[in-house]
């Protein structure tokens, strides 16, 4: 790697912290290149951002995971944006901002939704050239500095060797960063480090995650407070997985139907009946269906009387864009693969996994399921060159190590995943924190009433439920790349912060 600690322009200045250049290793333990693990580059912008300019500066780079005898065992790269013009600093709110996969880098949410820059493509989010980013007029660095965090193998973070020069063994890196609570733990330790460093203690602060990044910070709601003695005021989930809430069989089955009639709905597939009302008040209607008729329909199983059957297979064909038969050959339990091949088979084309606006064409007309996600090739299209020239050329941030979208940080170890629960329970010892749930009607990796049960669920008591709120977007997993939604998705995400940060004064406590 070219480690980076020259002196650059005035328009850039940079601060190190350097350790010994190190070697990474891939996947078979083989060294690819060499990196500072303690080591950032600040470059200085401009931005103007919901009608208010202002300077702020990028701070890129990495920042070590130390283990308990303070040794440093990985690098994490990240990006920090922090706007200038503050006077108090502890007034400003923190944005810590993780995505998912697991295995995945922060890319996503960092170049396309929060941050002062977004993704080059069209209004509803498919790739132009040439790529590349532009300014983001909607990011929320206007009333937040913001934090894009790369776990161990994405983007360009990675494990690093041990003093002797060697790497842990494969089933060492996965006890120290594989997994539902390893991972939680030393992202606690990384993120008290950043804090204390950058000296934020005293600001607000807020977690946002997307995808397995939800389960990631609702973990980490609860490993801060309870371990760091950090505590938020307030959690983003963005297109949530089940933080370990349980919602299978019935249940799971059930809630995928108001997801079905969103895709249809989109596809000009539901009867005229149902075609011609938004999709508002569709899903309102399939939603109550969902509750009150299909879940318990689907929980009698072969208890279910053949008419009744019949009625059910009816309902669901209506409003799922397939034929009763269909229905009826599934014993009313559609799988979310095979309605992505099926529901637009007489026309030869498949809807896609993680945004079902996108379509994609198959080998042929046959089998249960599509050849490939054809959302995921669009994103791939436009975010892996944006990333790569982003850091490089706007924010100097220059390696040879390659930029993982998806890194190897698999088995991952999914046991005793209490994500859930530790997200209830960091509400309850805290009554400043809040949550905020955001999910696109078009997404059937982690569909949007999934992510409404998900909220009814993480406070059975009901009594911490004013302090959830659910916002839903005409889009997919990835709301904010259709344009509409870029800006919606932020204004709440703003209006979120705004909400939440107390008055001077205002003390965390029931009455």
């Amino acid at each position: 790697m070219n480690v980076i600690s020259k002196a650059l322009s005035a328009s850039c200045v940079t601060a190190a912290l350097l350790l010994s250049p190190l070697s990474f290793a891939d996947e078979q333990n083989a060294p690819v290149a060499k990196i500072a693990a303690d080591d950032v580059v600040v470059t200085k912008h401009r931005a103007s951002i919901n009608g208010d300019r202002f300077e702020y500066t990028a701070t890129t780079g990495t920042q070590p995971v130390f283990n308990d005898s303070g040794e440093a065992t990985a690098a994490l790269f990240f990006t920090y944006y922090e706007r200038q013009d503050v006077k108090n600093r502890e007034e400003r709110p923190l944005l810590i901002s993780f995505n998912g996969g697991p295995g995945s880098a922060s890319v996503w949410m960092h170049i396309a939704y929060t941050g002062p820059k977004s993704l080059r493509v069209d209004d509803e989010g498919f790739p132009i050239m040439p790529y590349g980013v532009k300014d983001n007029p909607h990011s929320v660095l206007d009333v937040a500095d913001i934090v894009f965090v790369n776990p161990v193998n994405t983007g360009y973070s990675r494990v690093l060797p041990n003093a002797e020069g060697e790497m842990p063994s494969r089933e060492q890196q996965q006890k120290m960063f594989f997994g539902v609570n390893a991972d939680v733990k030393y992202l606690a330790d990384w993120v008290n480090t950043f804090v204390t460093r950058h000296e934020r203690w005293r600001s607000p602060k807020y977690l946002i995650g997307e995808s397995y990044g939800t389960t990631r910070v609702s973990g980490l709601a609860l490993e801060l407070q309870n371990r760091q003695w950090m505590y938020l005021n307030g959690v983003i989930l963005v297109s949530p997985t089940d933080i370990g809430i349980d919602r299978q069989g019935p249940v799971s089955a059930a809630n995928r139907l108001p997801y079905f009639a969103a895709t249809a709905w989109y596809h000009d597939a539901l009867g005229e009946e149902l075609q011609s009302k938004d999709l508002l008040d569709v899903l309102s209607e399939v939603e109550a269906y969902t509750l009150n008729t299909y879940l318990p329909a689907l929980a009698k199983g072969a208890m279910l009387p053949s008419d009744e059957r019949a009625q059910i297979a009816e309902q669901v064909a209506r409003f799922s864009g397939l034929s009763q038969q269909t229905v009826l050959r599934a014993n009313l339990d559609i799988s979310p693969r095979f309605f992505w091949k099926e529901l637009l088979r007489d026309r030869e084309q498949t809807v896609g996994r993680l945004d079902s606006r996108y379509l994609g064409i198959d080998r042929d007309n046959v089998g249960d399921s599509p050849d490939y996600n054809a959302e995921l090739t669009s994103w791939l299209h436009s975010f892996t060159p944006a990333i790569n020239y982003y850091l490089r050329e706007e924010l100097n941030y220059k390696t040879d190590v390659k930029y993982n979208m998806f890194g190897p940080v698999h088995p991952w170890d999914r046991t005793n995943n209490n994500t859930g629960e530790n997200l209830r329970q960091a509400m309850a010892q805290n009554p400043y924190l809040n949550v905020l749930v955001q999910s696109g009607y078009y997404d059937g990796a982690t569909n949007y009433f999934d992510a409404k049960y998900t909220a009814w669920h993480l406070d059975p008591s009901g009594k911490m439920q004013d302090r959830i709120d659910f916002k839903g977007y005409r889009s997919g997993h990835m709301m904010y790349l259709r344009a509409e939604d870029l800006k919606s998705a932020n204004s709440d995400v703003r209006e979120f912060i705004n909400a939440t940060v107390p008055a001077q004064g205002e003390a965390a406590k029931y009455e």
